[in-house]
């Protein structure tokens, strides 16, 4: 099955940048959409954002939308996400997941719900504090 690896994450001041990576193995990333969770001590995993195959479409849970950008690129089998204007709310392990399509019972490409999700990766830590 797929592998996903995440990497980037680290302690940044508040108002800061960081961009995380999630790298898959095999040859069908391009047959994934691909989203980002995170979950914070104590708290529920939580989505972020989603990218579709092309990497056309992007969709954004409202607490990270105009601070958040998700990317792709397909012949890398990397997929981004660019976090700006961090803040402390955001301390949380970052998750890539994999949502595998092309199949009748997943018409859409977009999921807000681990369970709409096929792989996950192990998660890179992100702390905003100063």
């Amino acid at each position: 099955q797929v592998q996903l690896v995440e990497s980037g994450g680290g302690l940044v001041q508040p108002g800061g940048s960081l961009r995380l990576s999630c790298a898959a193995s095999g040859r069908t990333f391009s047959s994934y959409a691909m989203g980002w969770f995170r979950q914070g001590p104590g708290k529920e995993r939580e989505f972020a954002g989603a990218i579709s195959r092309s990497g056309s479409g992007q969709l954004y849970a409202d607490s990270v939308k105009g601070r958040f950008t998700i990317s792709r690129n397909n012949a890398k089998n990397t997929v981004y996400l660019q976090m700006n204007s961090l803040k402390p709310e955001d301390t949380a392990v970052y998750l890539c997941a994999a949502r595998l399509l092309g199949r009748i019972a997943r018409p859409n490409w977009a999921s807000d719900a681990s369970s709409g999700y096929d792989y996950w990766g192990q998660g890179t830590q992100v702390s905003v504090s100063s």
